[in-house]
């Protein structure tokens, strides 16, 4: 994982760990509290349902910085791969050969 990556998911889980304590020490009544998180996570939950499911049914997904380093991963990968695989082959024959 990038540097950039995990800056950034850093800073998601501690602005959702400031936002969680601030709703949580807000000077409103629990119930009321509790209902506007539940309001806001079922909210969240339906987003992320809805993203799965677009994922699954392969609809084209927002190109993102974790998609595109990705992508660029594997090609670097397979392009790695391959040329492992000729130089194997290239032993193997030199191997016959003797």
């Amino acid at each position: 994982m990038s540097r950039s990556s995990k800056s950034f998911w850093a800073f998601v889980v501690g602005a959702a760990t400031g936002a969680i304590i601030g709703i949580l020490y807000a000077p409103d009544k629990g119930e009321n509290t509790r209902n506007k998180l539940y309001f806001q996570l079922n909210k969240y939950r339906e987003q992320l349902r809805q993203l799965i499911n677009d994922i699954v049914e392969g609809k084209e997904v927002p190109e993102t910085l974790a998609k595109s380093e990705g992508k660029k991963v594997v090609n670097d990968t397979k392009v790695k791969a391959e040329k492992l695989l000729e130089d194997v082959e290239k032993m193997m024959s030199q191997i016959k050969a003797k």
